[in-house]
């Protein structure tokens, strides 16, 4: 299990973001999260992991900094923090978490949890939730760094999104939990009227049916029903996609919907053409206005559009909207 790394230097510095740097090393994409490695400048001596560009992986397209030896080396600890991402890992960070400043409520007094097993679900179920206090919590199961999702930003600029909260590994939110239970309490207790949990952008994937990244979208669920919300699961539709398993109602879905049974809220969006008996338990959501609730969003699901798959993008909206109507007060 060896990691690939290379030496390269600073090329280019495409774009700078809040907690993320996309740039080129030897003239070849790559990313940076400063408050990891140190800041990075033009000419910077530094190593690369290489690995997922190497397997020409789906997320795999740039490389990831891994050490500045310009101006990365020897940098302090984060004051005051002591709980620790990625232990005993090449990557061991110390990190301030959430739980240790208080303020987590002891229940979610019926809070709505929309669970997304994608980070692509995660824009269209924020439009469904449009005009709420909405807390984001990324879940671990694709990319770590919150910082990677453009998608956040977006959502953020568009006053779709209030907090976003790193969950386990996951990190660089606005604050960062030790775990589900502990991120959406903190959400409550931060006033968040709605909470949408997602994994970030990319997932692990096996192609079987339990090992894959979506399955952190079971513990989402269960977390909510446990601390007293309502737990609404964005169903995984596609008429296009072009692997079977993902057809119809994905069997992603289709695992965690066995984990929980009935005990999660289902959206349909009307109008849909897919049959599947999941349809039957599900409440039916008028979708009409879907795209221009999305209008600016970041759509996009494995290089198809909303004109492509409209559906995955649909369904995800229609857990948005069922969740709005579950907020207390609604």
């Amino acid at each position: 299990m060896p990691l690939s790394l290379r030496r390269g230097r600073v090329g280019a510095v495409v774009e700078r973001q809040e907690g993320l740097v996309r740039l080129e090393v030897d003239g070849v994409a790559c990313v940076a999260y400063p408050d990891l490695t140190g800041p990075v400048a033009l000419g910077d001596e530094v190593l690369v992991n290489e690995q997922a560009r190497r397997l020409s992986l789906g997320s795999g397209g740039f490389d990831v900094l891994y050490a500045n030896l310009t101006r990365g080396l020897g940098l302090a600890p984060e004051p005051g923090a002591h709980v620790i991402k990625l232990p005993y890992t090449p990557l061991q960070v110390a990190v301030r978490h959430g739980e240790e400043d208080g303020g987590l409520a002891e229940s979610l007094d019926g809070m709505p949890v929309v669970a997304c097993s994608l980070h692509s679900q995660l824009a269209p179920a924020c439009a469904g939730l449009r005009g709420r206090r909405v807390a984001y919590v990324q879940l671990p199961g694709g990319a770590l760094p919150v910082a990677l999702s453009d998608t956040v930003r977006s959502l953020r600029a568009r006053g779709l999104l209030e907090i976003a909260i790193g969950v386990d590994a996951c990190f660089g939110g606005d604050v960062d939990c030790v775990d589900v239970w502990s991120a959406l309490a903190l959400a409550r207790g931060r006033g968040a009227e709605a909470a949408v949990c997602a994994i970030g952008p990319g997932i692990v994937g096996t192609g079987s049916r339990l090992g894959h990244g979506g399955m952190a979208a079971a513990a989402a669920l269960d977390a909510a029903l446990e601390l007293g919300g309502e737990a609404v699961l964005a169903l995984r539709l596609s008429e296009a996609d072009p692997r079977e398993r993902h057809r119809g109602l994905s069997h992603h879905s289709d695992a965690i919907l066995s984990l929980l049974g009935g005990s999660v809220r289902l959206a349909w969006p009307s109008g849909c053409p897919i049959e599947h008996h999941v349809r039957d338990a599900a409440e039916p959501v008028d979708v009409a206005g879907w795209r221009a609730a999305c209008d600016g969003t970041p759509l996009s699901h494995m290089g198809r559009g909303p004109d492509d798959d409209p559906w995955f993008f649909a369904a995800a909206y229609a857990a948005g909207r069922l969740a709005d109507t579950l907020v207390p007060g609604a």
